[in-house]
């Protein structure tokens, strides 16, 4: 029955399908241990009895404080099947924020990580009136009267009947809450999303459906972006479920480059910093080859890029690009991929903010195509994708099906369908001016091809309005101007100014190698070596745009930015604003009399 379609039911279908087959793996004491459906099942009813004896209720919603680990699905999960919700709150989030967040959802219930997230919760107590138990994961330190470890939690389910939770999930409707996406604040304090279990089941079918995510039981995901993002509660929970695939949970965010060699997943998504990082890796290993080797692999190079090309047209491939396609990848691809844990990748993402089209073209000439999605919290996740057979590098892909998309008159997107969430909560007026007439206003400026595919061309609040009254939207600036190995982030600056300028911070192992001798920070941010790099890269970036979008000033910060600094968001967006304020001697330097 479409009624009874949730996650929760699925998870409770898949265990009654293949109870022996793997839902995830994650590593205790140095070895990757399975948990089965059928476990998995049973961990999540556990759970959802233990918090119904805890005083949770039909309604009610709990928070997840923590790193990826099976503690946060099981609970997550157990609070849906208990006709709730559940709260991510990222790790990176300071005692007031995490205060925020618990007193805003109204949680009944916290689960936190270890004890620096224990310590979060503790000291802002008696800011959480509203808060009745601290739940800690397995291995962490708990003490306090409200505080449970992992196990004292799941041994109160005892005392609630299964019957009673046969209830709650029997009452489930489509249209109840059964997540909150608290975004990341780039603006001010964060909103928390509403999506409904129609919702998520909804779009989670959709992605299996257009080949956008994991299909069978054979498919394997590593789960290491923060699950209080709804692309990766997708990847971890809610498509997992639905395809019956396995999900590692990584060891750490340090350790992800290992576990990806012991893991070697089928289905990979990566936020454009990721793919960045893999980027600076591959080109700079591939840039030491030299001789017959260099020659093999520009071959091999070009192969892949003429394989892909028709491939992205949905076109057949020649006979005879396809033979030097295996003999390139028998010579170098498969040892290249398998150096990094992607030998038996079919499907790599990104997503959750714009990608440079050179990496994408990069990472196709090694048979690694990434397909660039777009999408928000508030609906659901994606919106449009590059599928195979229908990918554009440089645009964002056809919207899905049954997802309607169209740009309104000031160039907005505007998004309807079954993945457009139910709103802010308990925020009325924001809701308001967010969802109108049925249409969800992204806050994107974006524009269409003749053939229907999808590009993103600013954000409508980032929108630089110059001196001159001339409008320009920065992040496409910004991304080009990050083509250089040497940069990590660029923002531009220019509102209400006369010109353009751009703040700059360097990637550290580049500049490390570009000067061997430096190492203070300030130093190569001084040094003129990077100067020269950089501003052959703003010329090169200047000659494609118009005079009044060209940058005119650059400064070179010290440091990178970090989310601990607060010039990044925990899904690694910068907060223009903060910036803005923490460098604003450094911008007013570059805006001097007589310019």
């Amino acid at each position: 029955m479409a009624d009874r379609d949730t996650i929760s039911h699925r998870l409770l279908d898949q265990a009654a399908r293949k109870p022996s087959s793997i839902a995830y793996q994650a590593k205790y004491d140095g070895r990757w241990q399975p948990t089965t459906w059928q476990t998995y099942a049973e961990q999540v009813r556990t759970a959802a009895r233990a918090l119904m004896t805890l005083g949770f209720p039909r309604g009610g919603n709990v928070a997840i404080l923590g790193f990826n680990r099976p503690e946060w699905a099981i609970l997550h999960q157990a609070a849906m099947m208990a006709g709730g919700a559940a709260a991510g709150i990222y790790t990176t989030c300071s005692p007031d924020e995490v205060q925020y967040i618990v007193h805003h959802s109204e949680a009944h219930v916290v689960l936190v990580e270890d004890a620096a997230q224990l310590a979060k919760v503790v000291a802002r107590r008696a800011q959480l009136p509203l808060l009745r138990w601290i739940i800690v994961m397995r291995g962490a330190p708990a003490t306090g009267a409200d505080v449970l470890p992992w196990d004292d939690f799941t041994s109160k389910a005892e005392a609630t009947p299964q019957a009673e939770l046969d209830a709650r999930l029997a009452a489930i409707a489509p249209s109840d809450l059964a997540t909150l996406i608290y975004t990341s604040g780039t603006t001010g304090p964060p909103k928390g999303v509403m999506l409904s279990h129609d919702n998520l089941s909804w779009t989670s079918r959709l992605l299996i459906d257009i080949g956008g995510g994991p299909a069978t039981g054979d498919d394997v995901t590593l789960s290491y972006l923060p699950l209080s993002h709804i692309a990766e509660q997708l990847a971890t929970i809610h498509v997992p479920v639905t395809a019956g695939s396995t999900v590692y949970f990584a060891e750490s965010i340090d350790k992800v480059a290992a576990n990806l060699k012991e893991v070697r997943p089928t289905v990979f998504f990566g936020v454009p910093r990721i793919w960045e990082k893999f980027h600076a890796g591959l080109a700079a290993r591939l840039g030491e080859v030299t001789g017959t080797k260099r020659r093999l692999i520009d071959w091999t190079r070009r192969v892949c890029t003429a394989v892909h090309a028709h491939r992205d047209r949905g076109e057949p491939v020649p006979r005879l690009i396809q033979l030097q396609y295996r003999l390139a990848d028998r010579l170098v691809l498969g040892k290249l991929k398998a150096a990094i844990g992607f030998d038996r990748a079919r499907i790599l993402i990104s997503g959750a903010a714009p990608i440079a089209p050179d990496l994408l073209a990069f990472f196709s000439s090694i048979d690694l195509p990434i397909r660039e999605a777009y999408g928000q919290s508030e609906d659901s996740g994606p919106t449009s994708y590059n599928l195979e057979g229908r990918t554009r590098i440089g645009s964002v892909g056809p919207p899905l099906p049954g997802i309607e998309v169209k740009i309104a008159d000031d160039g907005e997107i505007l998004v309807r369908g079954r993945n457009v969430f139910l709103g802010y909560y308990k925020e009325p007026a924001a809701t308001a001016e967010t969802l109108k007439d049925g249409w969800l206003c992204s806050g994107d400026l974006g524009a269409f091809d003749q053939d229907g595919f999808l590009s993103i061309t600013g954000r409508k609040k980032e929108i630089i309005i110059t001196a001159g009254g001339k409008n320009i939207a920065p992040s496409n600036i910004e991304t080009a101007l990050k083509q250089s190995p040497l940069v990590g982030e660029a923002v531009v600056i220019g509102d209400r100014r006369k010109y353009l300028v751009a703040l700059i911070t360097l990637d550290d192992e580049v500049a490390g190698k570009l000067m061997p001798s430096l190492t203070a920070p300030e130093q190569r941010a001084a040094a003129s070596e990077v100067r020269t790099v950089i501003q052959r890269q703003i010329d090169e970036v200047n000659e494609t745009l118009a005079r009044v979008e060209q940058i005119k000033k650059f400064a070179v910060l010290a440091r990178p930015f970090s989310t601990t600094t607060g010039e990044l968001t925990p899904t690694l967006k910068i907060k223009r604003k903060m910036i803005a304020q923490l460098y604003a001697r450094e911008i007013d330097s570059m805006y001097t009399d007589g310019d």
